[in-house]
């Protein structure tokens, strides 16, 4: 177990405004010093973190099946990190926060920055088809671009069919190489779900159509708008999208998923194409920079702060979770919100969050997938982050809904 506090001090605080420069693209106006000062009051207002409680919730994944499990916490200038476990099984190397790993559906998030950017600049807008971008992509032209990003399409998601057996199912899409066309197609295989704007239904199709839409009206490919508009400018330096190569460079956290069978060997399923997601869940990254990025977003420092509205504009999930636009909120036990992503990927699991002002993040990784039990277990980490130490916590506590379904093949309950 390490679990360390760094990093106070206004030098640090200097070097963090540094990373969070606005890019040009996506330039907002300068926060009023009234609206610093309420920033200021909701940071203070925030428990401090519960690091022994955190602790224990990563020890409780690995008695669970996680080879390792960590987080960090950026908190004003202060740096909270805590690992347990191993990143190599084979050689024993233990976990570090430091450790690059496959983010998941937390891509979505940087997908639908990319893309609120472009509505910024006037190129694409959110109540506009999306066939009026892609012409003849969809089968219904009621389907909007808003739609996409907040999982009201009705598109069907094409991993419960790829996934519904989960090693076969990887295996079989390690090495491939998809375009996104191919994607579609696939979910265009079975009818919509619902109408147009009538339901929430989370669907990797969705993010997947993002990306084209962020191609059509760039001319270039997604990981150039990543990198250009925000791996740059926020200085990420471990964060990468490598689609279709399937190493991960330089330090990196092994993802071990596991079978369907119960007792079955853990698969390592670290390198692949990750071309069955790639605009939906390619990202490579580590807990500083997703601390960074979701710090940033939720300060406004990535879009204006119109487009920041839109991308909080919820749509229910269950009794405590919202989504947006490419964003979720959490409703914690102490009456917090907290917004960012959850993400899954072959042999991963990470939840990035970040209080309401960006003043406060964590991003945990659980480096296993296809275990619910670990899945819910690591939701303990926004708790331990956010609401501090349980007898800090509301008298009267919610219970969170037991988390049955992942963000690849989300059609499937893993229990």
């Amino acid at each position: 177990m390490v679990s360390r506090t760094v990093g106070t001090g206004s030098a640090l605080g200097a070097v963090l405004l540094s990373l969070l420069a606005v890019p040009a693209q996506a330039a907002a106006p300068a926060t009023p010093p009234s609206a610093a000062a309420g920033t200021a009051a909701a940071a203070d207002a925030l428990a401090a973190p519960d690091m022994a409680g955190l602790d224990e919730v990563l020890r409780t994944a690995l008695t669970q099946g996680a080879p390792g499990a960590m987080a960090r916490i950026d908190d004003n200038g202060t740096v909270r990190t805590a690992a347990e476990g191993v990143a190599d099984r084979s050689t024993g190397r233990a976990l570090s926060t430091d450790d690059r790993f496959r983010v998941g559906s937390v891509t979505k998030s940087f997908s639908a920055v990319v893309l609120l950017q472009l509505v910024d600049e006037g190129k694409v807008d959110l109540d506009t088809s999306v066939n009026a971008y892609l012409p003849g992509l969809l089968p219904d032209d009621r389907i909007t671009v808003r739609h996409v990003l907040s999982h009201r399409s009705g598109l069907y998601d094409y991993t419960n069919d790829m996934f519904a057996q989960t090693v076969p199912g990887f295996e079989a899409v390690r090495n491939k190489v998809y375009t996104y066309r191919q994607l579609v197609d696939l979910s265009l295989r079975k009818p919509l779900n619902n109408a147009p704007g009538a339901a929430y239904s989370y669907s990797n199709t969705n993010f997947v159509v993002v990306g084209m839409l962020i191609e059509k009206l760039t001319g270039h490919a997604v990981s150039t708008e990543y990198q250009n508009r925000i791996i740059e400018p926020l200085n990420l330096t471990d964060t990468s999208y490598v689609h279709p190569a399937t190493a991960l460079a330089g330090r990196h956290a092994n993802g071990y998923l596991t079978p369907d069978a119960a007792g079955a060997a853990l698969v390592d399923s670290t390198e692949q194409t990750v071309s069955w997601a790639q605009s939906a869940g390619a990202v490579i990254s580590n807990t500083r920079d997703l601390d960074t990025f979701f710090s940033a977003l939720l300060a406004g420092r990535l879009t204006s702060a119109a487009q920041l509205t839109q991308m909080r504009q919820w749509v229910p999930v269950n009794s405590t979770q919202g989504y947006g636009l490419g964003l979720r909120r959490r409703d914690l036990s102490c009456g917090v919100s907290v917004y960012g992503h959850t993400g899954t990927v072959q042999g991963f699991y990470t939840y990035a969050f970040t209080a309401e002002d960006g003043s406060r993040s964590i991003t945990a990784l659980a480096n296993t997938s296809n275990n619910a039990t670990v899945l819910n277990t690591m939701a303990g980490t926004l708790e331990s982050a956010f609401c501090g130490k349980p007898a800090a916590k509301a008298a009267t506590r919610s219970t969170a809904p037991v988390e049955q379904h992942e963000d690849i093949a989300p059609g499937i309950a893993r229990d």
